[in-house]
């Protein structure tokens, strides 16, 4: 039993030195500073082993992603070669959208493939028509970047220069390109060599036997977990915003001793807008929602997994077809996916669930000539505020739910990139009042020392995330573009718009949502509110 723990434990560092390898050795700063980058070890039957604690909707789609994989290599009569190094960004194979260069490897002992190594990394630029690539206007696939089918990228331990000239050219920064992806690769070798140590240490049946206890574990714990929630169904509904209109994210979510069942039934149809989520991005945000209601540390790996069934008909909006665009749908739909999951859920473990967070990553893309026949891109998403709690306020300024990034310091930026920050600072009382209050706003700007290209895609610019126990919901986000010639602009939450030189852009992110009623303390056990003696 000992040393199954420590097999599963080193496995689990091999999946968080594998991140740490990546980050140090990325170009970009979305990569090295803000850490948009997860990593996972795979058995050979492709589940999800260990992963490390990096991008939520990373780590949830790679169960998806891997499956996805293994059956391409299956209907393609392929297998991955010991040095063989296979690389995709196709969101209806890898996951999540094509920004997510997804590279994985197989890790070979005694001359048998015995497990798999795989990270993903958000490229800043992968092509398409706008800098970033997450296109706001994008009717489909083919209008978000270079679609990389699943490829070999490494063939015998050795780069294909083919496949990857052909790869970084297309997008639009190719040195940064090449250094991002080269990071990727680096990971990979590294979890490799790491694999194949804890084989040669403990032998490959204590190995997959202590795997195969890690998996069974995990789903344990995660069923023990929900024995105690209330039994039944529990629905909730929440809106996206497009420039046509309002579309619904509907989810009953069904708990039952075995497990739990996800049904998005009367979610709206999928649309010529990016913000369709596939598969793999639908299942990450119910599986983080429900891993963080259960209110114990279980691993994340196949056994948590195991217990949840998500259920979105085919042609919705969280389960499209090809080619319907989908940037997006990772970034703001995979928000409201988690938003519509504990909503629900606070209706089943009362107490247990916060007032809503800001509800957006508020993506912000930029980009330009850099003057010398070469282009430029920045990609950062902004933090917000978090929903408040029974027990406390919530946090002011931070990234929440389905995204665990860090922002890009100012230093960093300007030096990389030609812009001028004017102001980094909290939005205060942007959080809504309660009980307990909840968490404040950012308000970040720049102004821009070259002409550029600005796009946006964010959300809960209209619609302000919901409040619980009677608390009052957080302000809503704004965009502003303030004009060299003193003009100003008010956008909308999707957006692209040309800077001249000396233009000044203004993000207000919105705050979280304030919990139960000021100068009151609440009744979970009813859902009332009661005057505080």
């Amino acid at each position: 039993m000992v040393e199954s723990e420590i097999i599963s434990k080193a496995t689990q560092y091999v999946a968080e030195e594998m991140g740490v390898a990546l980050r140090r050795s990325a170009i970009s700063p979305n990569i090295r500073e803000r850490m948009d980058h997860s990593c996972a070890v795979l058995d050979r039957d492709g589940r999800i082993v260990a992963q490390a604690e990096h991008i939520p909707v990373h780590l949830g789609s790679f169960r998806v992603g891997a499956r996805n994989i293994m059956s391409w290599l299956q209907v393609n009569h392929q297998t991955l070669r010991d040095g063989d190094m296979l690389i995709t960004n196709d969101p209806y194979i890898s996951g999540t959208h094509m920004n997510d260069v997804a590279l994985i490897a197989p890790v070979y002992f005694k001359g048998e493939i015995w497990a798999y190594v795989i990270n993903k990394a958000h490229n800043v630029d992968v092509g398409g028509p706008v800098f970033g690539s997450l296109n706001p206007d994008a009717k489909n696939l083919f209008q978000e970047g270079l679609i990389i089918p699943p490829v070999r990228i490494l063939k015998n331990g050795t780069l294909d220069p083919d496949v990857f000239s052909f790869i970084v050219n297309n997008f639009k920064d190719p040195d940064t390109a090449n250094g991002d992806i080269n990071a990727q690769i680096a990971a990979n070798r590294t979890g490799i060599s790491r694999v194949r140590e804890i084989f040669e240490r403990f032998g490959l049946e204590d190995v997959t036997s202590s795997w195969d206890h890690l998996i069974k574990g995990s789903r344990d714990i995660a069923l023990s977990a929900i024995s105690g929630w209330k039994q039944g169904k529990f629905s909730s509904e929440d809106y996206l915003e497009t420039n046509y209109g309002n579309v619904v994210i509907k989810a009953t979510v069904e708990v039952r001793n075995d497990g739990i069942l996800v049904d998005f039934s009367g979610t709206s149809p999928q649309i010529e807008y990016p913000i369709n989520a596939v598969p793999g991005v639908t299942f990450s945000a119910t599986a983080f929602a429900i891993r963080s209601a259960l209110n114990v540390d279980v691993p994340t790996n196949e056994g948590f997994y195991s217990i949840i069934d998500v259920e979105a008909a085919q042609g919705s909006l969280l389960n499209p077809d090809r080619p319907h665009p989908v940037s997006g749908g990772n970034v703001e739909t995979t928000q409201r996916i988690a938003d519509v999951i504990l909503h629900a859920l606070s209706g089943c473990v009362p107490g247990d669930i916060p007032s809503a967070s800001s509800g957006t990553m508020f993506n912000i893309m930029l980009g330009g000539d850099r003057g010398n026949g070469k282009y430029w891109s920045y990609y950062e998403t902004i933090g917000g505020g978090n929903g408040a709690s029974r027990i406390r306020p919530g946090v002011s300024g931070v990234h929440s739910n389905m995204t665990n990034t860090l922002n890009t310091p100012i230093e960093v930026a300007e030096r990389e990139y030609p812009m001028f920050f004017t102001s980094y600072t909290l939005r205060r009382g942007s959080g809504g009042k309660g009980l307990m209050k909840g968490g404040d706003g950012v308000i970040r700007s720049f102004r821009v020392l070259k002409p550029s290209t600005l796009s946006v895609i964010a959300d809960r610019f209209k619609i302000p995330p919901y409040a619980l126990m009677g608390g009052r919901t957080g302000k809503t986000g704004a965009l502003l573009i303030v004009h060299s010639d003193g003009k100003r602009v008010k956008c909308p939450s999707k957006c692209i718009a040309d800077l001249n030189k000396n233009d000044e852009v203004i993000v207000m992110t919105p705050g979280g949502s304030g919990y139960g009623v000021a100068g009151k303390r609440n009744d979970h056990s009813t859902g009332k509110a009661e005057a505080e003696v």
